[in-house]
């Protein structure tokens, strides 16, 4: 189902109109009302005339994360305390949060992107959709709630956490769709596998993000709980989950483009690339007052398709992403994204989606450890087969990512499972 026809599907020339004219306002905006960015504008020697079109929008001066942390609590927000609604928070762990301010505009379009989401994943308000992102500061729990209230749908606010109450829920409620992260639906799912209860289940299908995910992650979560698994997209700087999601095609996340402009720049050189290049996504907000973004650098790494879908959505897709820039792990010389890591480990019916890298130093040489979990089924105590099991993932790895690992095969449910956002490496090189 598409939710908003009229925006969703509009002419890709109505489209670039929409946007010059959101983006010579919010630009004006952000200028009269935001100290930080008249003072990067001015440094530029560009005033809000200067940009007249979307074209315009690489004269505008980039943002980053730390911007918003120097500027912390609310240096950047744009219009009197009075008119901010909400507050949300990063669930950062060093330093001072990423807190974002919410207009009431700027929630209900907050909720519209995440009902189109929800739509495009075939929600309708006759679905309950049970809602096990974190409620509180992190965008997830109350960004699905408002967008599945929008739409029509009952809610089951479960949150995050007491997860025998959750499955018990889901059963008597009949839950039809799932909105969490995609590691948070695989726990679920072991759990659920445990209770033998997913025959008695209606999951239809699930919203998954708030972390990158592959897409053998995808097959494991369908097969395990019998669902389609969509990509949700949303990030605290911009807008939480409804920035963007996939539709019955699953063949990229639309980005609402009314509302977020994406672009596709060079990580290194800042330069914008062309279509269909690989690079770092940056967002400007062109229809958010409370707290607008100007190009803000996302660190995700991705791709955008400008072509037309077989959805009918004439909005963009971007591609999955590969990983963020910060995250990139360089281990004697080579880039490894925790995303590669999972990708291949789930390659193999032996294994569980669940994972760990350590990276240190010693002697002035990089180690690199990876501990895997064998499905019960698999472990054993003949020495044998276990390292047949090591030998096959770790060659496989190596062939992928182009280093050696040390693989360490641990016992079923030895790592910890995470509630939230998982968290699958430590680099211990940072901490020297």
């Amino acid at each position: 189902m598409i939710f908003n026809p009229e925006k969703e599907c509009m002419s890709r020339e109505d489209l670039r109109k929409l946007q010059s004219e959101r983006l010579v306002k919010i630009v004006k905006h952000a200028y009269d009302n935001v100290p930080f960015y008249k003072k990067k504008m001015d440094e530029l020697g560009v005033k809000p005339e200067d940009i007249q079109s979307i074209d315009d929008i690489v004269k505008l001066p980039f943002t980053v994360k730390t911007d918003l942390r120097e500027n912390y609590p609310d240096k950047l927000f744009a219009v009197p305390r009075k008119d901010i609604v909400r507050f949300h928070a990063s669930s950062g762990t060093t330093g001072k949060p990423i807190v974002a301010g919410y207009t009431a505009h700027d929630v209900e379009n907050w909720a519209e992107g995440t009902a189109r989401c929800l739509a495009a994943f075939g929600a309708s308000d006759e679905d309950t959709i049970q809602v096990s992102y974190g409620y509180g500061l992190f965008t997830g729990g109350l960004g699905a709630h408002d967008g599945a209230t929008k739409l029509g749908a009952a809610v089951l606010p479960t949150s995050a956490g007491n997860t025998a109450k959750q499955i018990m829920l889901m059963e008597d409620l009949g839950s039809t769709g799932l909105c969490c992260t995609p590691s948070y639906a695989l726990f679920l799912a072991e759990e659920i596998e445990k209770l033998g209860v997913k025959d008695k289940l209606k999951l239809k299908f699930g919203a998954f993000g708030a972390e990158p995910w592959t897409e053998n992650m995808r097959k494991e979560l369908e097969d395990k709980l019998g669902i389609k698994a969509y990509d949700i997209y949303g990030l605290t700087e911009i807008s939480g989950p409804g920035v963007g999601g996939e539709c019955e095609c699953q063949d990229g996340t639309h980005l609402w483009e009314d509302m977020f402009f994406p672009e596709i720049i060079d990580p290194v050189t800042l330069q914008p690339l062309p279509e269909g290049q690989e690079g770092e996504l940056v967002f400007t907000t062109l229809d958010k007052w409370g707290m607008p973004m100007l190009r803000y650098r996302t660190r995700d790494l991705t791709h955008l398709n400008y072509t037309k879908c077989k959805c009918g959505r004439t909005m963009v897709r971007m591609g999955r992403i590969l990983g963020r820039s910060d995250d990139m792990l360089i281990i004697r010389g080579v880039n490894v994204f925790p995303s590669q890591v999972e990708s291949v480990i789930l390659e193999f019916p032996e294994f569980q989606g669940q994972y760990f890298i350590t990276v240190d130093r010693i002697n002035n040489v990089d180690t690199f450890q990876i501990d895997v979990e064998l499905r019960e089924e698999f472990y054993s105590e003949n020495s044998a087969d276990m390292e047949k099991y090591k030998s096959a993932l770790t060659a496989r790895l190596i062939s992928v990512i182009g280093i050696k690992p040390d693989l360490r095969i641990v016992a079923p449910n030895s790592i910890e499972r995470s509630m939230g956002k998982a968290k699958h490496a430590l680099d211990k090189r940072k901490l020297q």
